[in-house]
């Protein structure tokens, strides 16, 4: 290119000053004669490139959308560790995985929005590549033909040709003409270069998009794979679901039966005692009816073990979204911490009973009853007169979904009542 460069600015410096041509000569306003050869017309400035600008900002805009997606899905990661390590609904897990799941689409779906942008730019850049070569192919055909004809015309042929003209005006028309092929050729020769430039820029850009492409392809490939995963742990997450709301409803079935039959227990016990009483004298009756769980004794009762509340009298709503009503409350403790009656009285159960597990019923007289349910051990027998404070049991783990405690009970006069209205403040 250089040599080429040489040749043409030689043919310049030839045109407008080896001969020693006078300025008054370039300022001659006569019009020239025509020449015998026409010479080309000038050149059209080089025309910029096909911009590929576009679609370089569309592949940034989707890669800034990408990572927003992938910042909020590893916030939603990060919430769903928080979840799988400790109590938590499992519906919201399961709104977790679908809030990840949405987000992997979105990424997938972006992903494809940037594949469809590379690809455009890809065609674009290509196009222009073809048509730069083409013309560069056109223009140094142009540049070997000029470069033959300096050739075979020789070093000289400037000088002769000024010299052999026949006027004046013959000899401005000759220079004029010459210093606009010298022009047209330097023309030719930076429209090369900027064509070897461009070219040379297309393919790096080529190189890149084609990267950036197989990047793209196979980010899209981990995202559809994590999408799969995110799919079937939401199918595992729903089935979970199902099969817990199967167990809760069988379980809080369970439990309203056995509630219904402890409540018919306890009214048979009660139509019992109260047969028992009218089938005594007058004098003893009035005696036995007197209940050892007095007004005086509400606030005041000793818990009949110490431990932590991990359910309230009333009705309460589970981890997993189900409701459950406790006719008493729950306190937790150490397996095998010893269970004490609040009141003297009478034990009139000490066996099992269905979801209560082993369960002591006391009766103290006058319709009164304390119910001690989820016992490891029972330390008394039916029928046996327990003391206040006196040993009934120890605390077990009955139930496969709370820790070790003691299901605890008060009913005056049958009904159902919260027992920390009777206790004492908490220990």
């Amino acid at each position: 290119m250089r040599s080429v460069r040489a040749l043409v600015v030689f043919g310049v410096v030839a045109a407008t000053g080896l001969i020693g041509v006078p300025a008054a000569l370039r300022a001659q306003e006569k019009a020239p004669e025509k020449p015998a050869e026409k010479p080309a017309e000038k050149p059209a400035p080089l025309s910029p490139a096909p911009s590929t600008q576009d679609a370089a900002q569309r592949i940034r805009e989707q890669r800034d959308e990408l990572e927003r997606i992938r910042r909020e899905r590893g916030e939603l990661e990060s919430r769903m560790r928080q979840l799988q390590g400790t109590a938590h609904d499992i519906s919201e897990e399961r709104n977790n995985l679908d809030r990840q799941a949405d987000a992997t689409e979105a990424a997938v779906r972006s992903l494809d929005r940037q594949l469809l942008a590379i690809d455009e730019g890809l065609a674009e850049t290509t196009g222009d590549l073809v048509l730069a070569q083409d013309e560069l192919s056109l223009k140094r055909a142009i540049l070997r033909k000029r470069l033959g004809d300096v050739y075979k015309r020789g070093p000289l042929f400037t000088v002769q040709a000024l010299l052999t003209a026949q006027s004046f005006g013959e000899l401005v028309s000759r220079y004029k003409y010459l210093h606009l092929l010298a022009l047209r050729d330097k023309a030719i020769v930076t429209r090369v270069e900027a064509l070897e430039s461009r070219i040379g820029s297309h393919r790096g850009q080529l190189v890149k998009l084609q990267g950036d492409m197989a990047n793209s392809r196979a980010e899209k490939a981990e995202e559809e794979k994590r999408l799969r995963q995110l799919e079937q742990e939401r199918s595992a997450s729903l089935k979970s679901v199902e099969r817990q709301a199967k167990q809760a409803a069988t379980r809080l079935a369970q439990l309203s039966k056995d509630e219904a039959r402890l409540g018919s227990l306890i009214a048979t016990l009660e139509a019992a005692r109260k047969k028992a009483e009218a089938a005594r004298p007058a004098g003893a009756s009035a005696v036995a009816s007197t209940s050892t769980l007095r007004t005086t004794d509400v606030g005041r009762l000793n818990w009949p073990t110490e431990g932590t509340i991990i359910y309230r009298f009333g009705r309460v709503i589970n981890p997993n979204n189900t409701a459950i009503r406790w006719n008493g409350i729950g306190i937790a403790t150490t397996q095998g911490s010893a269970v004490r009656s609040v009141a003297a009285g009478e034990v009139m159960v000490a066996e099992a009973i269905g979801t209560y597990g082993q369960t002591v019923i006391v009766q103290h007289g006058g319709g009164d009853y304390s119910v001690y349910g989820s016992l490891g051990t029972i330390e008394v027998t039916k029928g046996q007169q327990v003391s206040k404070g006196q040993a009934i049991g120890t605390v077990g783990a009955t139930d496969p979904e709370l820790p070790a405690h003691l299901h605890f009970e008060i009913r005056p006069k049958g009904r159902a009542m919260d027992p920390l209205v009777w206790l004492r403040n908490q220990p």
